[in-house]
């Protein structure tokens, strides 16, 4: 919205994570006026006072109290209880806006806060936070899930942009799938990188991310543009030999990897498999190989 139309928001942060003390910092730069933040750990302290200098940091009820919009950036199990907790102390009454930042959490935490008469909305940043001043630059045209509830759909995409981002609406249903997606996404990938990281340096390479840096820089902008045929290596090249010393080359690794490699590698095959990929005779001897042995096998 322009500055001509947006009103000032009085926004109260419930938790300065990584998450609530950059989004805070975020809408403070927008015009919005932050008046609280609750922070309970030394580093959350730390965080309100680098990314909220001045903001006062109270008790959850003292935040709630003071404010009209609430950001509840807590994990995501602890939503609901906060949610209903509050309720029960009368902290919606008169009507609030609130919003929580969970992926996974749609609009069904948020009820009591609608059953009060106050409005519900969840904003998810498509992005991952370090919660330093560097997630600010960083959320400018980042993708923003958007979930409201009735009447609040304007106001809702209205906070994503000041937030700096490219809100799009997502449904409550197509909530578990859609984080299902990213988390699988960039989790694992934290997860296997850092394998990939681990391996290289009992080889000898100090600075794995030399290595890795152009391959998967590389890797990750062919596959987003082209998607499984962008799929290099072994595998599709049905080079059964080469995954076989692979699988002896990590015998002695830790289990996670031997145990990544082997479920990764099989996914793999079975989509080069039913793209008819990889040649057709040297599938079943792939899937063969990397089925897992009895010690291998989640308990």
């Amino acid at each position: 919205m322009s500055d001509l139309t947006r009103p000032t928001l009085r926004v109260g942060v419930v938790g300065a994570g990584r998450v609530g003390a950059v989004l805070g910092a975020a809408l403070r730069a927008a015009g919005h006026e932050v008046v609280a933040v609750s922070a309970v750990s030394d580093a959350s302290r730390e965080r309100a006072e680098t990314l909220l200098p001045g903001v006062p940091v109270r008790d959850v009820p003292e935040v709630v109290a003071a404010a009209d919009v609430i950001l509840l950036a807590v994990p995501d199990d602890a939503i609901g209880p906060l949610v209903t907790g509050l309720d029960a102390r009368g902290a919606w009454e008169g009507g609030r806006l609130v919003i929580h930042t969970s992926g996974f959490h749609g609009l069904e935490p948020l009820q009591p806060v609608v059953d009060a008469g106050g409005d519900a909305v969840v904003l998810h940043p498509v992005m991952t936070f370090t919660g330093t001043e560097r997630d600010l630059p960083r959320i400018v045209g980042t993708p923003i899930a958007v979930t409201a509830s009735m009447g609040s759909d304007l106001v809702a995409d209205a906070l994503a942009l000041d937030l700096g981002g490219d809100p799009f609406r997502l449904a409550d249903s197509d909530r578990p799938l859609y984080h299902a997606a990213l988390s699988h996404g960039a989790n694992h990938l934290t997860t296997l990188v850092s394998q990939a990281q681990q391996l290289l340096r009992q080889v000898g390479v100090e600075d794995p991310s030399r290595l890795l840096r152009p391959l998967l820089e590389a890797a990750l902008d062919n596959t987003l543009e082209r998607g499984d045929k962008a799929l290099t290596g072994p595998i599709v090249r049905g080079d059964v030999g080469t995954v076989a010393a692979h699988l002896d080359a990590i015998e002695g690794q830790p289990r996670d990897v031997r145990l990544a490699y082997r479920a990764m590698a099989t996914a793999t095959t079975l989509r080069a498999g039913d793209r008819h990929a990889l040649p057709a005779e040297t599938l079943d001897p792939l899937l063969s190989l990397l089925d897992p042995t009895e010690e291998e096998r989640p308990s």
